[in-house]
C-alpha cells in the first residue's frame, strides 16, 4: 500500500467551511503533502488521514540542537550496530561506566 500524503494515496478530507479546507491545504502544502479537501456544508467533518499524518510527524530540531537517534538506529559511530547495543548507554545514562572507544 502506498504511504498517506503522496500521489498514488493522497490525504483526503471532508470539511463544511471554506476556511477550514484553506487551513487543511495551508498545513498539507507546508509539509509537501498530496491531498484532497471536499467542502461538503450538509455533511459530518473527516478529517482523519491528516490527523494521521500530523500525529505521525516527528516534532522538529531546535536549531544547534545535537542529531537524535532512535534506540533502534545504526549508531553513529560508525560501529555498524544498533545504538542501544552501542553507544546508549554512554549517551543517557548518568554515571554508567565507559564504553572503550571502537578500534578500526
Amino acid at each position: 500500500m502506498a504511504k498517506l500524503g503522496t500521489p498514488k494515496r493522497p490525504i483526503i478530507a471532508r470539511v463544511q467551511t471554506m476556511e477550514r479546507a484553506e487551513e487543511i491545504a495551508y498545513l498539507c502544502e507546508q509539509n509537501g503533502w498530496i491531498f484532497t479537501v471536499g467542502l461538503e456544508p450538509d455533511q459530518p467533518e473527516d478529517v482523519s488521514d491528516l490527523l494521521k499524518m500530523l500525529k505521525d510527524r516527528r516534532p522538529a530540531a531546535p536549531p544547534g540542537a545535537p542529531p537524535c537517534y532512535s534506540r533502534n538506529d545504526y549508531c553513529p559511530c560508525g560501529s555498524e550496530k544498533k545504538y542501544k547495543n552501542c553507544c546508549w548507554d554512554r549517551d543517557h545514562l548518568e554515571g554508567a561506566p565507559a564504553k572503550p572507544e571502537h578500534v578500526e
